[in-house]
Order: C-alpha cells, then sequence, then structure tokens
C-alpha cells in the first residue's frame, strides 16, 4: 500500500487570460492531516475542484488513490465537503443522508453510523432547515464520510461558524484522522492550520509557495531578552550566540538560539553587570511566516476561488 494518496505535478488552471492555479506541485501522505493554507481568493478552492475531478485543469496532472480524478475507482473512495453543504430544506438531516446514500448505493445503517460521528445522531430526525450552521457544516461533513472514504477533501469547514462551532469542527476534523482516514483541508486561519494540521501548503496568487510541517514553517527557536544597558547586553550576546544571530528590535535583542542557551546567556548578563529584565524563548508565529509569504498585490476572491 503506497504512503501517497494525493500527488500533483504542474497543476494549473486558467481561465481565459486569468491564471486561477498556476503550476501546483503537492504531495498528501496517507493518514495524515494536510492543510491547504492561503489567503482567500488564492486558488485553494480550484485546486480542490480539479483534485475532485469537478473541472479539468489547463495543464498538468494529479493522482488521487492511485487514480485520475473524478474516476469512479477515486470518486468511491473519497468523501468531500467543498463550497458549503447543499441539502433539502424541508428533509431532515437524516432524510437528506439517505438520499445521499441510496446514490452513492451506501446501506442506510451507515446514514446512523455517519451522524454519530459528527454528533447528531439525537438531531437527526429534525429538519435541515432548524439546524445552525455549525449543524449544517457538520451534516455536511457526515454526507463525505458516507461509505467511510479514505480521503476527505474539506474545503474552508470552518468558514462562517461562530467560535464555538471552530472549536467543534476542529475536534471533529482531529478525530476523524484519529480514525485513520486523511484529510485534506483548506482554510485561511492560521489557528486552525497550526492546531490540527500535519503538514502544510501555502498557496498565493495561484501558486504553491512552500509545503512542509508547521515546525519547519515557523524555524528554530529565538531568544528575546530586555536588559539595560542595551549596549553591553547586546555585546554579551554576540559573545554568547555569535554575532550574526543576535538583533536588535524595538523592545529589545533578539537571538537566534534555542532556549538551552538562556540560561548560559543570563549566567552571563549578570556577570558583565547587565540588568536583566526578562528572558524568554521567542517563537515565529506562523502567522508571521504566512504573510511574510503570501504578501503581495491583492486578488480577487471573485475570481480565483
Amino acid at each position: 500500500m503506497t504512503n501517497t494518496i494525493v500527488v500533483t505535478d504542474g497543476l494549473t488552471k486558467r481561465y481565459g487570460e486569468r491564471l486561477a492555479v498556476d503550476d501546483v506541485t503537492l504531495t498528501v501522505r496517507r493518514g495524515e492531516v494536510y492543510g491547504f493554507l492561503g489567503p482567500n481568493g488564492a486558488g485553494k478552492t480550484t485546486t480542490l475542484r480539479m483534485l475532485l475531478g469537478l473541472i479539468r485543469p489547463t495543464s498538468g496532472t494529479a493522482s488521487v488513490l492511485g487514480n485520475a480524478p473524478g474516476t469512479p475507482a477515486s470518486v468511491a473512495r473519497t468523501g468531500a465537503l467543498v463550497e458549503g453543504p447543499g441539502f433539502y430544506p424541508y428533509l431532515s438531516g437524516r432524510d437528506n443522508l439517505r438520499v445521499m446514500a441510496r446514490y452513492q448505493e451506501v446501506p442506510d445503517h451507515d446514514v446512523d453510523v455517519a451522524l454519530e460521528r459528527v454528533d447528531l445522531a439525537d438531531r437527526g430526525g429534525d429538519a435541515f432547515k432548524s439546524y445552525s450552521l455549525g449543524m449544517k457544516q457538520r451534516l455536511g461533513v457526515a454526507s463525505a464520510l458516507l461509505g467511510d472514504p479514505e480521503l476527505l477533501v474539506l474545503d474552508e469547514p470552518t468558514n462562517g461558524l461562530d467560535p464555538a462551532g471552530m472549536v467543534e469542527m476542529r475536534r471533529l476534523v482531529a478525530e476523524l484522522a484519529e480514525h485513520g482516514q486523511t484529510v485534506m483541508l483548506s482554510s485561511h486561519l492560521l489557528a486552525e492550520v497550526e492546531e490540527i494540521c500535519d503538514r502544510v501548503g501555502v498557496i498565493a496568487d495561484g501558486r504553491l509557495v512552500t509545503e512542509s510541517t508547521v515546525t519547519e514553517l515557523r524555524g528554530t527557536a529565538a531568544l528575546f531578552v530586555r536588559a539595560e544597558p542595551v549596549d553591553r547586553a547586546l555585546a554579551v550576546a554576540m559573545q554568547v550566540a555569535g554575532d550574526d544571530a543576535v538583533r536588535l528590535d524595538d523592545d529589545g535583542i533578539r537571538l537566534d538560539a534555542g532556549d538551552e542557551s538562556a540560561p548560559r546567556l543570563a549566567r552571563a548578563l549578570v556577570e558583565a553587570g547587565v540588568d536583566l529584565y526578562e528572558i524568554r524563548a521567542s517563537e515565529r508565529s506562523l502567522e508571521d511566516v504566512f504573510f511574510e509569504m503570501t504578501s503581495g498585490p491583492a486578488t480577487s476572491e471573485e475570481g480565483l476561488r
């Protein structure tokens, strides 16, 4: 059994003169939660729609579960929630899923299993129109779970949810991964990606900027020091970490050094007669990295989603 679920090579989608997705090459591994991160309008949804066989690429190739996107072999083992769930408003949640189950030739028993997994079993008999936005999103995930697919593709699953709904959805995605399913999750919410994703692909203006773990993206930890006099503290920091690893910020001194260097640095500062007010680990946030990678001319969400 291959360890790779999704592979793209130079995947490109052009609408006339507009380049929506530009030469995207990525890999999603079995059993991971892969975060597809980018600003609104970056090309996330267009890429996912190509992987699901809903639209054809202009050029490049993609493989989903060892098959071409949209083929019966690929579709049967993939569940998806893209651009929000669409259900009959006057049918109950359970009956909506039954309609989909019969269309997919999935037994009705799978409906109750899916409702249980998204914590909607006690509300399955209620009309869809009475559901909150969070419940509607969870029912959408339940529909994607019918047939127990190997791969789940979720496009902005927390979009429009209140904070409590976001927490519920993150917990659900984490549970799905624990169940053994591979999840490809698109999002523009950094906290969402940082909390639940194993690896991240960052897309901006249709191009994949990088693909890495969250830890690797954030880079090595740093130390932040606030001490006086600053010039003497700076000299000591350079002796400890090296000239190129130390820089002055508006509010103190930052060193490219792990927190294991903190005790040695603190002792050196005190021995040099420096008044030490603060020393702590200071990691780059995913937000810092994200904006560094995606800063540039704004793109139209209508044009590129």
